[in-house]
C-alpha cells in the first residue's frame, strides 16, 4: 500500500475540494490513486470540520455539517475576505448568508422547543401530584370500607345473625 507525502494530498485534494470541485474518478484516474483512498481523505476531511462536498457539486446539496463549518468560518470574516473565500469553496455569498439564518433559525426554534417541554414538564409534575393525592384518598377510603366490613363479619359472628336484618 503506498504511502503519500502531505504535499500530493493536499495537491489532490485541492483537486476535490471547492472550487474544483472534481469527481473521485476523474482525479483517481488523472493522479493514479485508487478511488477508496480518495473517499478515505474525503471522509477525513469532513471529520476535520472542513466544508467537503457530498456527491454532488453545488453547495445547497452540501452536508448541514459542511454548511455549518462554512458558516462558523465565514463569521469573522469582512465582506471583501468573505468574497474570496467563497470564490475559493466554490460557493456564494447569498448561500452562505442563507445557511446562517438557517442555523439562528434552528437555534430559535430549539429554543422554543425548551419552553414548551417544560411547560409540559410543569404541566405533567402537577398532573402526577393530582393523580398521587387521589389514589392516597382512594387508598384511605378502601382501608376504612375494608375495616368496617371486617367488623361487621366479626359482629355477625359473635351474635350468629344479621345485624341489617332485623326481622328474626
Amino acid at each position: 500500500m503506498p504511502r503519500y507525502s502531505k504535499e500530493r494530498k493536499a495537491a489532490v485534494l485541492k483537486k476535490l475540494l471547492p472550487p474544483e470541485n472534481r469527481s473521485v474518478a476523474s482525479v483517481a484516474a488523472e493522479e493514479g490513486i485508487a478511488n477508496a483512498t480518495l473517499y478515505g481523505w474525503l471522509k477525513t476531511c469532513r471529520q476535520q470540520g472542513v466544508p467537503v462536498p457530498g456527491k454532488r457539486k453545488t453547495g445547497d446539496e452540501w452536508s448541514a455539517d459542511a454548511k455549518l463549518a462554512v458558516v462558523i468560518e465565514t463569521a469573522p470574516l469582512s465582506e471583501t475576505e468573505l468574497g474570496a473565500y467563497c470564490r475559493e469553496k466554490g460557493v456564494y455569498p447569498e448561500q452562505v448568508q442563507r445557511w446562517k439564518d438557517a442555523c439562528l433559525q434552528g437555534a430559535d426554534r430549539h429554543e422554543d422547543q425548551e419552553k414548551t417541554a417544560q411547560k409540559q414538564r410543569k404541566e405533567d409534575r402537577q398532573t402526577i401530584k393530582k393523580l398521587t393525592s387521589e389514589v392516597r384518598r382512594k387508598d384511605r377510603a378502601l382501608a376504612e370500607t375494608t375495616s368496617l366490613l371486617v367488623l361487621s363479619k366479626k359482629l355477625e359472628a359473635l351474635y350468629g345473625e344479621d345485624p341489617d336484618n332485623e326481622d328474626n
